[in-house]
């Protein structure tokens, strides 16, 4: 019998035939309609190196596809680079986006009854857009990551997306020449793939490896390399095998497996946009997942890998150090994995690390369990009268991750920026980011900009920032995002006034508005709404529809 789903489910005679009729249009012959039809998700775009070097992976699907005795079919989904986008209204699309590609990813294979599909994709939204869309579908899939990019150079230091934000920082302190800083600027992205240290590419793809839907070794590849073409053949053929098999992503998105993908996200030092995107991913996947079982994991699972934003390497040297299988081989002998995960290999998690080697001695990109980077992992979930709901703080490479200070209040990125370029933030600082949650921003962007000039200025330890919009995954310093509820939902971070104390505490998971109850009835009770920013199109629709940063900002919540 066919295992193509699409010759299963049509009727014979006058149905059948108009069908038919459109794939013979396209080249196909009679016996193409025994074989499975596998949908190919191509985010290439040139739009953003993250995605400029997808074609030839898509091109090397399609013959992967046709050897292992599959139809490939090709469709589009889109991209926003946020890189390009940081610190402009653009940015606002980012996180819609990843809806977008969902949807994408749900309507083709969806509408035209696919068998499987493969998801080729690189920026940040692409993974848990791409994701989502593969979990909704549950047809037998596989995610294809673009790949890493490689580093720039300036002066014999390497560089990369986030060494601009900081130069921006560094060079209006008077601490850059001009020349240096143009310098960084034109040499920091040297080639096609995505931003090059731990950041939220390089950690979605991580954490699909240790989810079981992308192949050992395949999210750590560099995009201009030519080992990632290899890689993609090879997943054209698991996937037409899990066809066969009928293994379907919610056969291995499971609670133990999500939970495999946030250790390996602590382990490797991962974004804090991981948290929102795979309580999302659990929602799509219909599995029981809620903020605190991060905070559960983190506590178990230790740091190991010294990678930036907050570390000294990037993902390249990660791969060239054993990748995410020798990260993940170190946490399951410590009994931090569940190791009977089924994966997409069709073999389990325990399966696919056996003959993984110890880790090497000639590198120190990831450390063995008795040497840890830090002890328990870096994304920690802190309560308090100001987030109760739940935000996310990045607690990793700071002296002293508690402060106590004034607010400093900005209803915008722009204007918290401009303060910051005129030298009017100081050390002792609370710099208070919001109406940029999911409904008020709308679309949560991320606050790259203020972060990396902070770091720039210095001022990186010692002032802190809080916001219910997002973070960069190249953020690091004393900044604490997703604070839920939101202020445009009335939360208490839009009650916080100029000057107000507010205690940021990592150590007890706080965060705290150090004003008495009576002062903030009084204040909630002059409160008003402010109203939409917009009222028509994508922006408007997801922010009418968007569920709390504490749920995953998803639009299908109920």
């Amino acid at each position: 019998m066919s295992i193509n789903r699409r010759s299963k489910n049509i009727t014979e005679g006058v149905a059948r035939a108009p069908n038919r009729s459109m794939y013979y249009g396209m080249g196909y012959t009679e016996g193409d309609f025994g074989k499975p039809m596998i949908g190919v998700a191509n985010g290439h775009s040139t739009i953003t190196p993250c995605n400029s070097g997808l074609q030839r992976l898509a091109d090397a699907a399609v013959i992967g596809l046709k050897e292992a005795g599959a139809n490939p079919q090709i469709f589009g989904t889109p991209t926003i680079s946020d890189g390009m986008a940081m610190g402009t209204e653009g940015m606002k699309y980012s996180l819609v986006s990843r809806e977008v590609i969902a949807d994408c990813v749900e309507t083709c294979v969806g509408g035209q009854w696919m068998d499987g599909v493969m998801v080729i994709g690189g920026c940040d939204k692409n993974m848990p857009g791409g994701m989502m869309g593969m979990l909704r579908s549950n047809v037998p899939a596989i995610y294809i990551y673009g790949g890493t990019i490689l580093p720039g150079r300036h002066k014999g230091q390497d560089l990369n997306i986030v060494s601009v934000f900081e130069a921006v920082g560094q060079f209006s302190a008077g601490k850059m020449s001009e020349e240096d800083f143009c310098a960084i600027e034109r040499h920091a992205i040297p080639g096609s793939g995505s931003c090059g240290g731990m950041y939220t590419a390089n950690t979605m793809s991580s954490a699909f490896e240790a989810l079981g839907l992308s192949l050992p070794f395949a999210s750590t590849m560099a995009n201009v390399e030519g080992e990632i073409v290899g890689m993609v053949e090879q997943a054209a053929k698991v996937l037409v095998e899990a066809v066969k098999a009928d293994l379907k992503p919610r056969d291995i998105v499971t609670r133990q497996a999500i939970e495999n993908a946030v250790a390996v996200i602590m382990a490797t030092g991962g974004s804090t946009n991981a948290v929102l995107h795979f309580l999302a991913i659990a929602h799509a996947a219909e599995v029981e997942w809620t903020i605190d079982d991060f905070e559960r994991v983190r506590r178990r699972t230790p740091v190991l890998c010294d990678l930036k934003p907050s570390g000294k390497y990037l993902a390249i040297d990660l791969h060239r150090a054993g990748g995410i299988p020798a990260v993940m081989k170190v946490l399951l002998d410590a009994g931090l994995l569940h190791g009977d995960c089924m994966t997409i290999t069709g073999k389990t998690v325990a399966q696919n690390l056996a003959d993984i080697p110890a880790l090497r001695a000639d590198q120190d990109v990831i450390r063995p369990l008795s040497n840890p980077m830090y002890a328990e992992g870096h994304l920690a979930i802190l309560k308090g009268n100001l987030s109760p709901e739940g935000c996310v703080a990045k607690i990793t490479g700071l002296k002293n991750p508690v402060m106590t200070g004034p607010a400093r209040v900005f209803d915008d990125e722009q204007s918290a920026l401009a303060a910051i370029m005129a030298g009017k933030i100081v050390a002792g600082d609370v710099m208070v980011l919001r109406y940029l949650g999911p409904k008020g921003g709308p679309g949560m962007p991320e606050m790259l900009a203020p972060t990396g000039a902070l770091i720039g200025q210095g001022l990186g330890e010692s002032v802190g920032l809080i916001t219910d919009g997002r973070f960069s995954g190249g953020t690091w310093g004393m900044v604490v995002g997703h604070v839920a509820p939101e202020a445009y939902a009335g939360g208490l971070i839009a009650l916080v006034q100029e000057g107000d104390s507010i205690t940021i505490d990592s150590h007890r998971l706080r965060l705290q508005l150090n004003v008495d109850d009576a002062e903030i009835q009084r204040r909630r009770a002059a409160w008003v709404p402010p109203a939409p920013r917009y009222t028509r199109g994508v922006l408007a629709k997801f922010a009418r529809n968007a569920s709390s940063a504490s749920t995953g900002a998803v639009l299908d919540l109920g």
